[in-house]
């Protein structure tokens, strides 16, 4: 369990790490957003498929996003169904961190490691995956249609410096240079 070994582990770890004296300094994870825009579609099917998949991904019930405005060009009104997305906080958020680390970014084709550059200046980390099938629990018999995904990491990190500690320190891989 993730959760667990980043008290044992990691936080003493990164104490001394960053120089920090106080437990209650170290930086974690707050919360992980996952977010699948599926856009303006004919078919329910497709927010539906994008909906089970998401709930077998993160393990809880993922919440419909409606738009916000009317955008004409893209034929979108005001209310409409346009996605879904999930927030996982305390250890569940923990576990898929493990599992999208440790199983399903080495799983991509020709995987180097994610961009280092796609933190925000506050510590906090996002990355696109592509489709949702990277994820043993998605058989290819259930997806409608493939979809991409983002996956925002919120820290308590006050620096990206501090961030990517904590990150690298849970596992994940930075691409080198």
């Amino acid at each position: 369990m993730l959760y667990a070994r980043y008290r044992k582990e990691i936080v003493p770890k990164l104490m001394k790490e960053l120089g920090y004296r106080n437990v209650m300094e170290v930086p974690r994870v707050e919360k992980v957003v996952i977010n699948m825009g599926v856009g303006k579609h004919d078919d329910p099917k497709v927010l539906e498929g994008a909906v089970k998949n998401l709930a077998q991904i993160a393990g809880q019930k993922p919440v419909v996003t409606r738009a916000k405005r009317a955008i004409s060009d893209f034929k979108i009104r005001e209310g409409d169904a346009i996605g879904c997305m999930v927030t996982l906080r305390g250890p569940r958020a923990y576990e898929f961190l493990y599992k999208l680390f440790n199983v399903a970014l080495p799983g991509i084709r020709d995987f180097k490691g994610v961009s280092p550059d796609s933190f925000d200046g506050r510590g906090n980390f996002t990355i696109g995956l592509t489709e949702q099938l990277v994820f043993p629990e998605v058989s290819y018999d259930d997806v409608v249609r493939p979809q991409g995904m983002d996956v925002t990491v919120v820290t308590t990190a006050r620096t990206d410096r501090e961030g990517r500690a904590l990150l690298e320190a849970l596992g994940c891989a930075f691409r080198q240079g």
